[in-house]
């Protein structure tokens, strides 16, 4: 199958590769800018975002080419979210992906400087990537990256989310703020390859259900993350959900039924998969993020005694 053989081809190394040499570095560089950025590009985290896009976009025609420069362009976005989210202003993290947050090494000055260069080199590579689709599909891309990434998406749920204590503490307005802050994301990451490869409106409008139901699911697994997992475990700073008064599944809805809805979502997610692979068959590597959505909400609540998942899956 075309999805397997690309995934042969780009592995992990690979995409490591690509994250580091992705953001030029010119010879003229201020010494102190460049420290900061190859501190983000030299620690690039799992890439299953862009694997999955990459696979995604080849799934649907797109050149090689293409499809790591929408890989990579798009995981520029993503770490770049995560740089400022990591921000005193923001949750004042200390630690991302097992080593100090950018702001600490750097300052917040070069931490957002530094979410900027990705961010402006991502813009770069998200149009080096759709140039190679009809004037229509190019223009239906650019407006969906932009109401993913702007005041109807990213930005929004980010807002949301630093105003939260003046919000009502309960599920309405957690999923409201994982919708506009994870499931975009998700969303860019699923729809964005298909809509550039020409995907019909039945198959668009599956991919949008899941990611609706993964980008919550994730956000979920996050959550319970905050609660109960370690800094060692999660390669990043926890426990700041309650500190901070932010958003958090778990407590605003109880760990159990968090855990109960987590599972609707997955199981939703699992009927909308099946009915897309009728029409989609080349699109069955997307079992595998199921399964890992699974993996990490055990490998979470392992540990929580009045949890019984068991046969639930």
């Amino acid at each position: 199958m075309l999805a397997a053989s690309s995934m042969n081809t780009l592995n992990a190394t690979s995409f490591a590769d690509a994250f580091r040499t992705g953001v030029p570095l010119p010879a003229a560089l201020d010494p102190h800018f460049e420290e900061a950025l190859r501190h983000v590009l030299d620690n690039p985290g799992s890439l299953v975002r862009p694997r999955m896009v990459f696979q995604m976009a080849t799934a649907y025609g797109l050149d090689r080419d293409h499809a790591r420069d929408l890989a990579i362009a798009l995981e520029y976005f993503h770490t770049s979210s995560l740089l400022l989210d990591d921000l005193p202003c923001m949750d004042n993290a200390t630690e991302r992906r097992g080593v100090p947050c950018v702001h600490l090494a750097y300052g917040e000055a070069g931490a957002i400087l530094t979410a900027l260069a990705l961010i402006n080199r991502a813009y770069a590579l998200s149009w080096r990537a759709i140039s190679g689709s009809s004037q229509h599909l190019q223009s239906r891309a650019l407006a969906y990256i932009e109401q993913c990434l702007g005041v109807e998406g990213v930005l929004n749920g980010q807002s949301l989310d630093l105003h939260y204590a003046t919000l009502p503490h309960n599920r309405e307005t957690t999923e409201a703020i994982a919708r506009g802050k994870t499931v975009s994301l998700i969303r860019l990451s699923l729809v964005l390859p298909a809509l550039l490869g020409g995907a019909s409106a039945r198959e668009m409008q599956l991919l949008e259900r899941i990611a609706l139901y993964w980008g919550l699911g994730y956000q979920m697994v996050d959550d319970l993350k905050d609660v109960f997992g370690n800094a060692a475990q999660a390669g990043k700073t926890v426990a700041r959900d309650t500190l901070l008064d932010r958003p958090n599944v778990a407590s605003a809805m109880g760990v159990l039924k968090a855990v109960e809805r987590l599972l609707r979502f997955i199981r939703l997610g699992d009927r909308t998969l099946r009915l897309l692979l009728k029409s989609k068959p080349e699109i069955l590597f997307l079992g595998k993020l199921r399964s890992d959505l699974e993996e990490e909400l055990i490998r979470v609540t392992e540990n929580v005694s009045e949890m019984t998942l068991g046969a639930r899956w």
